[in-house]
């Protein structure tokens, strides 16, 4: 009796399923990095959080790679940066017209007369009245438009500046017959001296200069003192900044 072909009876084969596991590590690090490069672009805050809830969700029910936004660098908006460095980068033209007005002060030996400061109108050169004019007079001294000539090449800005000439006077009342008070004697003094600086140099813009003036108002020292009055005798010119601490611009005098 032919013996009975036994049946192999064929088994499924078992294929492991450990390697899905690093299998969606791999997909999970690479759907992270995708979002960090896209969020580093141009994603904003708000919509960087979403995503991060969405994906914490999904993947391990809100903690993982995602969970701390805060993480991934979000670039600032330029636009006060911007601002802010128009504004620094014209303080240090400011800065470069004052190196160029004390050099001009020391090849005239004028550091007794002359002294600059920056403020936050903008650069202010104080000179002593008694310095350019006669006591109660506005008419300037003659020896003096050689040294306005020099100082006019100093002011003929690029990009152009305003330029506002103030006269100030001490506390004294006016005694001539030409002035009728400090105030009269203060404007006349401004008037001269920027039509001197103006005649002395065609280049210059008049649409940029402007002149003022203050009388006894505004001292800078007591007038108890000869001393404080001599300080308080002066003109000061003003070169006006171009751009302000917030990023605004300056209204020009020609505009």
């Amino acid at each position: 009796m032919a013996k009975r072909a036994k049946k192999h009876k064929k088994h499924e084969e078992h294929i492991p399923e450990s390697w899905l596991i690093p299998y969606a590590d791999i997909l999970t690090l690479l759907l992270a990095l995708f979002i960090v490069l896209f969020a580093s672009s141009s994603v904003d805050t708000k919509k960087l959080a979403e995503l991060s809830n969405v994906f914490n969700t999904v993947f391990d029910g809100g903690s993982g790679i995602m969970k701390n936004p805060s993480m991934v660098e979000v670039k600032t908006p330029k636009s006060n940066l911007q601002e802010q460095s128009a504004y620094e980068q014209d303080q240090e033209s400011l800065k470069e017209i004052e190196s160029d007005v004390e050099e001009f002060i020391a090849n005239n030996e004028l550091e007794d007369q002359f002294n600059t400061k920056m403020t936050e109108d903008g650069l202010l050169v104080t000179i002593k009245a008694s310095v350019l004019f006669e006591p109660g007079r506005a008419d300037i001294r003659g020896n003096y438009s050689g040294i306005a000539k020099d100082l006019s090449k100093v002011l003929n800005l690029e990009p152009k500046r305003s330029v506002v000439v103030a006269g100030y006077t001490d506390s004294v009342p006016a005694q001539s017959a030409e002035f009728k008070s400090n105030w009269e004697l203060s404007v006349m003094r401004a008037v001269n001296f920027l039509t001197l600086l103006i005649d002395s140099n065609k280049k210059l813009d008049s649409a940029y200069f402007s002149a003022k003036g203050y009388g006894e108002n505004n001292p800078v020292a007591s007038n108890d003192t000869e001393e404080g009055k001599a300080k308080n005798r002066r003109v000061e010119v003003l070169i006006q900044p171009l751009v302000k601490k917030d990023g605004s611009s300056y209204e020009q005098k020609n505009k």
